[in-house]
């Protein structure tokens, strides 16, 4: 499985370290464009490969277009949100526009049947975009993912239990406008406000869904980026298309809504293999799906902001 990651900055690196330590890749491929980086990064995975006793060849370039032969692209160039700076993911759209217009023209003619993941922020909309430019069949962004882990993660602390009998998701944006899918949270497969009433225990979801939204931006401040959370969960997404895992991931697909004029990529939780779908749009409820819509509208206007930038109005 040759695998790509475009893009080695602090998010790139570590997806691509962590793809690296869980073998799923045979073949792994850095590019960045700042003269020397990707080699640098490129060298250290050669060191942990030896040390993980791991034949995986890397190679690196500073050209997107000089990928090749690639199974899997990981696209994850663009300006990050960095410390101090007030700025959503949504304001990177102009800024970040350009580069995904750019990676979408040049990596799939060389990368044929390659199946796509979009990590660059505002990661739905430039999903969106990515689809518009390169018309490529398998496209995902990596949407809600990440909140779900987060969301995950913070149930567990709060409810006393291990992490592994939770189960929950998170839909709609990357970001604002993040749906907390309270409908399919379970503790041990019992829904949540069964376990809660037999288990005498109460919970603060409103101090859960802020955490959720709030707390990437605590990290960048104190720890200059996310790294672990996004390099973990997005290898699992990784594993669950080369491996044919059929793993249920919160990942953004191409969703049509009736306030909405085109489709956009909205976050539902999916199963992921080597092909998409089906999904648990069903059973979700009605204000649920409301959530959705509303953020749908919400990645439009962003998407038009992209497609503004980058001169594709219309």
């Amino acid at each position: 499985m040759h695998v790509a990651v475009i893009g080695t900055g602090n998010v790139g690196r570590s997806i691509a370290f962590s793809i690296l330590a869980s073998g799923v890749a045979d073949e792994l491929t850095l590019v960045d464009t700042k003269p020397g980086l990707a080699r640098a990064v490129g060298e250290e995975l050669r060191h942990a490969a030896a040390a993980f006793r791991l034949d995986t060849r890397v190679e690196w370039f500073e050209r997107d277009e000089d990928v090749s032969g690639a199974d899997i692209v990981i696209v994850s160039a663009g300006y990050p949100r960095l410390p101090g700076q007030r700025i959503s993911r949504r304001d990177l759209a102009g800024k970040n526009a350009e580069i995904i217009k750019y990676v979408a023209e040049v990596v799939p003619p060389h990368n044929r049947g390659a199946r796509y993941v979009i990590v660059t922020n505002p990661v739905d909309a430039m999903a969106t975009l990515f689809r518009r430019v390169s018309r490529e069949s398998f496209i995902i962004s990596t949407g809600d993912s990440l909140e779900t882990q987060r969301f995950r993660a913070k149930l567990a602390a709060d409810l006393g239990v291990p992490v592994t009998s939770v189960t929950a998701y998170v839909g709609g944006e990357h970001g604002e406008n993040a749906v907390m899918l309270w409908s399919t949270v379970a503790i041990d497969g019992t829904p949540l406000d069964e376990w809660l009433q037999s288990s005498g225990k109460t919970l603060d979801r409103g101090g859960v869904e802020a955490y959720v939204k709030s707390v990437s931006r605590y990290i960048i401040e104190y720890a200059g980026a996310t790294r672990f959370g996004p390099a973990a969960t997005f290898t699992e997404i990784v594993k669950s298309i080369a491996l044919d895992e059929r793993r249920v991931i919160s990942i953004a697909t191409p969703r049509k809504f009736p306030s909405v004029p085109e489709e956009v990529f909205v976050s539902v939780p999916t199963v992921v293999g080597r092909s998409l779908g089906p999904d648990l749009m069903d059973r979700l409820t009605e204000g649920e799906v409301r959530g959705l819509e509303e953020a749908a509208e919400a990645i439009y206007r962003t998407y038009l902001n992209a497609l503004k930038a980058v001169g594709l109005e219309g």
